[in-house]
């Protein structure tokens, strides 16, 4: 922009309300890292929009959901030179992929005559098997694109700033293979088994100390047939902790006795007595985060905790799988979360719960549904303590998008 009287930009990336807290605030510490005073731009939040005074070259900013909208930008006096489509995989998960790019690219390599570039800006995801790798690979077999691999190395320490360089060093010391993901960005495969970090040290009797919590979570899982289950945990805030207190767990098909919703509510209420009585605080506040699918049950407990008297604040549980997955990652590599040793079954089921060999080679990483009600249940806890407990993390670990450029 400051260099070619006509070198005006695009910067797309797939989704509009993510573009003022990212790329346009990236743009802005770009010119303080150039060294170049502010005052020779012209800079807009309403539109998005970095002007270089001098020669009116202009930084535009837009979603690719509205595609559209950013045909008008189009000048034929005042062509595009660059385009530059951040975070990447967001167009292969939410969008049309490759079809997308290339609508994208007919659009404003119009009127150009030999300089335009395209720039595409994103970290590589886990799994060597997904669609954009395949689009990668497809690309470097052409003549005009390059290829450019960095990570948080290639970077001057400055702008990183010494606590996300102590972040990094900090997962390379606890999950070498993470590490090579999240800061070296290597498509490292995926582990069939989900939470391969999970061992001996998650698994905490509590201190001889006798613990009181002022907070007490229950993350819920229904089935009919299949196996109903209730993970309880406690937030230890002194010890920045979420800890395993116990569990209940009964199976339809294994016991031989299915029970209906009331029954299990009624058990529900038994349970929460048990974990208030050996582990809350005077005042113990009891949130249920429980299987989405299960209406019918979720009614039955807010009943059934009313006739006894128990305050309990009970939430549809947030399904989200690969983001429950992820934070629950999290919570395990960073020590946060514990399991306690009578958690019988999620012990067990930790260590066969994975992924579908097959979604893995076809990019879709899906568990198989089997033998994973205690991890639902935990992951839904996860979810719904989330807002608590992420700030326990290293910094760069809160945030679940990867905006950390390599």
């Amino acid at each position: 922009m400051v260099s070619d009287p006509t070198g005006s930009v695009v910067v797309l990336r797939k989704r509009h309300n993510k573009l003022r807290k990212t790329v346009y605030k990236e743009m802005l510490r770009g010119i303080n890292r150039l060294g170049i005073p502010k005052d020779r731009f012209l800079i807009t939040k309403s539109p998005m929009e970095i002007t270089y005074k001098k020669y009116g070259t202009t930084m535009y900013f837009a979603g690719s959901d509205g595609i559209d909208d950013t045909k008008g930008i189009i000048d034929e006096d005042n062509p595009i030179k660059l385009v530059i489509l951040d975070e990447l995989t967001e167009f292969f998960d939410d969008g049309e992929g490759e079809d997308e790019l290339l609508n994208i690219t007919a659009t404003f390599a119009r009127g150009n005559r030999g300089d335009f570039q395209m720039v595409y800006l994103f970290n590589p995801p886990k799994n060597p098997n997904v669609e954009i790798v395949k689009w990668v690979h497809k690309m470097e077999k052409r003549s005009d694109c390059i290829h450019i691999h960095t990570d948080y190395r290639d970077v001057p320490p400055d702008w990183l700033g010494p606590d996300l360089i102590q972040e990094a060093q900090a997962l390379e010391k606890v999950d070498e293979r993470q590490y090579r993901w999240v800061w070296l960005g290597d498509s490292i495969g995926v582990d069939e088994v989900i939470y391969y970090m999970f061992g001996e040290r998650h698994i905490k009797r509590l201190p001889a100390k006798v613990y009181r919590f002022p907070i007490i979570a229950i993350g819920g899982d229904y089935g009919q047939q299949n196996a109903t289950t209730f993970q309880a945990a406690g937030l230890d805030m002194a010890n920045r902790k979420l800890r395993g207190l116990g569990e209940y767990y009964h199976s339809g098909r294994e016991s031989g006795k299915q029970k209906s919703p009331s029954e299990y509510a009624g058990d529900f209420v038994r349970f929460v007595m048990d974990m208030g009585e050996k582990y809350g605080a005077e005042g113990v506040h009891f949130y249920l985060f429980l299987d989405p699918s299960a209406q019918g049950l979720q009614e039955e407990i807010k009943r059934a905790c009313r006739i006894a008297g128990i305050p309990i604040a009970t939430r549809d549980a947030e399904n989200d799988v690969k983001l429950g997955i992820s934070r629950t990652q999290k919570a395990l590599t960073f020590d946060i979360l514990s399991i306690a040793p009578t958690q019988k079954n999620m012990i067990r089921e930790m260590g066969v719960y994975a992924y579908d060999p097959e979604s893995i080679e076809k990019g879709k990483e899906e568990p198989v549904k089997v033998d994973d009600h205690c991890c639902d249940a935990l992951r839904y806890l996860v979810m719904g303590m989330w807002t608590k407990i992420k700030h326990w993390l290293p910094v760069g670990e809160q945030d679940d998008e990867k905006n950390r450029r390599r």
